[in-house]
Order: C-alpha cells, then structure tokens, then sequence
C-alpha cells in the first residue's frame, strides 16, 4: 500500500548540539514518489541525505516527513543585545547629564529588559556531525516502521485485489462456457437472421446469403478477447503473488482488462454474453480503483 504512519523519537548527546529530536511521517497515493521534508532550522544540510534515506526504502507514494528538535537547556549562553544596549547607554548618559547623577552601574543595565539574551552556544562540527548522524539514524527507524505499516495494509489490500481478479477469471470462464457462442446455438441464430430475408427476397443467393453470415459470425467470435483475458488474469495472479512493488503493472492490467472487456461487449450478440460482459466490467473498475493504493 502507499498509506501508511510511522514516528521515532530519541536523544543526542553531543555538546552544544545535544537535543531531543521526533520525527514523524505520513504517506499517502501518489502517481510517483513524491517527498515533502519539514526540518526545523540549522538542520537543513541533512535535507539530500534525508531524500535517499526515503528513497531506498519507497517506491512510490507522497511523503511527508517532519522533524522537530528541542536542543537541551544546558546548550543556552547569555548574549549581549548590542543594539539594545547602545540604545539604553545612550538613553542613560542623557539622563544623568541633566540630572547630574552618577551613571548607572553595568549590574544594573544588564538588568534592563532586552539588553541580556538568551542565546545558543556554537556547536563544533564533530558535534554537529554526531547529532545529524543519530537525526538520519531516527529517519532510517521511522522509514523503516512506515514501511512496515504500509506492509501490513498492503496485504489487506492485495488480499482484496486477488479476490476480484479471482471473480474476473470466473466471469470470463462463464462467458466462454455460454450456450449462445456453441456451434449448433450460432447456426440456429444465424438460419432464424436468414429465413426472412430468404422468405421475402427470392432472387437472393442463399450460399452468398449463407457466406456473408458466416463471416460476419466469425468477426464476432470472441475467442481472441478470451485468450487475452485469461492471459492478463494469469499475469495479476504472479504480480499479486510476487515481490515488490506492482502497482503500475497492475494498472496498466486494468486497463488492458477494461479494453478486452470493452469489445466483448461490442462483439456480443446474445444478451446473456451482454449481462456478463456489463456484470465483468463493473468488477474491473472496482480493481482498477483499488489498485490505485498499491505500490
């Protein structure tokens, strides 16, 4: 299946970059492998390796992937708003010029609201390299657990899908077991079509008569639309059996079912091979909807 939800969660301890980092994902149908990446800032240069890691394991699909990391308290170091503080010097030492008192004591100003922040402590690279490591080793687990997920659904589905192609092959079977395409039932339609033109049209030549009916009954055969519904069903079989992904496969089946279906249907002359026709393609467009969920 290509839906699915997965989420990893974890701890790095790693200096200044140390952190709790959770990443969540979710996939839905898509015509190809679509990722969507969410990574918080000072993360980004993971952003490429984060796509292969994806890109190993699914096919096909929309992705969406969110990361978030809370670095730890202790990573926090106190920073000098510089703008702030040349405003409020300034704003002081006008002051205390016209008051004449002594100017205000350091203690003092960086007490003043927004002179002092709270800032990050710059992470060295071995640090930042052992944090993105156990980032992309959590985007692994949680890939790894969403393709399970999507495992698991994927054999409901395909459980489904083998059921309806089963259904097929029974449709086709009762089409080619009908009575109205045996030899004896063809010359009993084609003799009651004949009489009346016979009957009203003495100059006819009833052995031309009897030719032309013969072919138009062989344009109707339809045996070469059974031989390759029966091929396509033995193909659907070994796909749905098999491993890896086989959704466009199953796809581009559908559509071959739908086509062969489709001329049936055409061809027919006998409202029983019509109402099977109708009841077949019905069921080949539940297939062709379902299949749309697999990768």
């Amino acid at each position: 299946s290509m839906t699915g939800f997965a989420r990893s969660n974890g701890q790095v301890v790693c200096g200044a970059a140390s952190g709790k980092w959770s990443w969540e994902l979710r996939s839905v149908n898509a015509k190809g492998l679509d990722i969507r990446l969410r990574l918080p800032p000072g993360l980004e240069a993971i952003e490429n390796e984060c796509r292969r890691a994806i890109g190993a394991v699914l096919s096909r699909g929309g992705v969406q992937a969110s990361l978030q990391f809370d670095r730890d308290a202790g990573t926090s170091v106190p920073v000098v708003n510089q703008a702030a503080l040349e405003v409020v010097l300034g704003a002081l030492a006008d002051l205390s010029r016209r008051l004449g008192s002594p100017p205000a004591s350091a203690e003092a100003v960086l007490q003043i609201r927004g002179v002092l922040e709270t800032g990050e402590a710059e992470a060295l690279p071995a640090e930042i390299e052992t944090r993105n490591g156990a980032v992309l080793a959590g985007l692994r687990d949680a890939v790894s657990a969403l393709a399970h997920a999507r495992g698991e659904e994927g054999r409901a589905v395909g459980a489904a899908l083998e059921d309806q192609v089963q259904a097929i092959e029974r449709l086709v079977a009762a089409i080619e077991a009908d009575p109205s395409r045996s030899p004896a039932a063809i010359r009993e339609r084609l003799a009651r079509q004949l009489a009346p033109l016979l009957d009203q049209s003495a100059g006819l030549d009833p052995q031309r008569l009897h030719q032309e009916a013969a072919l138009l009954a062989t344009k109707a055969d339809l045996r070469e639309e059974i031989d390759r519904l029966n091929a396509h069903v033995g193909a659907a079989h070994a796909l749905l059996s098999g491993a890896g992904p086989a959704g466009r496969k199953l796809d581009f089946l559908a559509q071959e079912f739908n086509r062969e279906c489709n001329t049936i249907c055409s061809k027919s002359n006998a409202a029983s091979v019509t109402a099977l026709g109708l009841e077949l393609k019905v069921l080949i467009d539940q297939f062709r909807e379902q299949v749309q969920n697999i990768e």
